[in-house]
């Protein structure tokens, strides 16, 4: 496509864009072997904290889709380092599973329940009333509120589940404070994530499937933008968003070809 012919480095949302939980989208890994054989630099995006980016391998390429950790950005990662920026080697009471815990440990943070520099909320699959309890009267002491994504629910094989932005908003109702989410639509994260490849935005491009995460934080970065019409957004729905993305596909397989 012109529109993407001088596109240097790509960030691509990972749902709906590469796979549908267990079951790779056709063409996705045709798409990345495309990336790597042309020289664009990529990045596959995620608002998942919950795995750091081995276990995200490990889970890829169990139902055949190669990639490198590397490779791989997460809300949990980009969080990491947002608070590196913000108060380098500070400290953290966290709810969130080891995706989290690690990357803040590998940015030089303390994890503590006493007294700390933020409140960090991340995915988890056992959310503790205990721990919501104490992020609570940390968070109403001073402590400064942070998650990892805004999303409040999420799809597993049993249904749906609260997920961070539901824990975020308890939070933020119990005490009045406010949270600033680090993961998509974030535009924080895309800038995030560019630094890391050293791209410019001006010659990246961001391809994802939901117009209110992927293409609003793309076009808020000042990067061109792809929706696939293989995840949550459909082409009639486009119209609803006063912003549109540089351009609509069917799939990634359309892509670089």
């Amino acid at each position: 496509m012109e529109e993407f012919a001088d596109v240097r480095a790509v960030l691509c949302d990972m749902d709906g864009v590469l796979v549908h939980g267990s079951r790779i989208i056709p063409g996705a890994s045709e798409f990345l072997a495309r990336l790597r054989d042309s020289g664009r630099k990529f990045l596959v995006l995620t608002n998942n904290s919950i795995y750091t980016t081995r276990d995200l391998q490990a889970r890829l390429a169990r139902i055949g889709l190669e990639l490198e950790p590397n490779e791989i950005y997460t809300s949990a990662l980009a969080t990491a380092r947002f608070l590196q920026t913000q108060r380098p080697h500070g400290s953290a009471f966290v709810i969130g599973e080891a995706g989290l815990t690690t990357a803040l440990y590998e940015v030089g943070y303390t994890q503590t329940e006493h007294d700390p520099d933020y409140v960090v909320i991340g995915e988890t699959t056992a959310y503790s009333f205990e721990r919501i309890t104490h992020a609570v009267r940390l968070v109403a002491g001073g402590a400064r509120l942070i998650a990892t994504n805004p999303d409040v629910s999420g799809p597993t094989e049993n249904g749906l589940v609260p997920a961070c932005g539901a824990v975020a908003a308890l939070i933020q109702a119990a005490t009045s404070a406010q949270a600033y989410f680090v993961g998509k639509p974030n535009p924080v994260m895309m800038r995030t994530a560019l630094r890391t490849l050293e791209a410019h935005a001006a010659e990246s491009m961001m391809i994802g499937d939901r117009m209110d995460t992927d293409i609003i934080g793309g076009t808020e970065a000042g990067m061109r933008t792809a929706l696939v019409l293989t995840g949550v957004t459909k082409r009639e729905n486009v119209d609803r968003f006063p912003y549109r993305p540089t351009a609509i596909i069917e799939s990634v397989a359309d892509l670089f070809r």
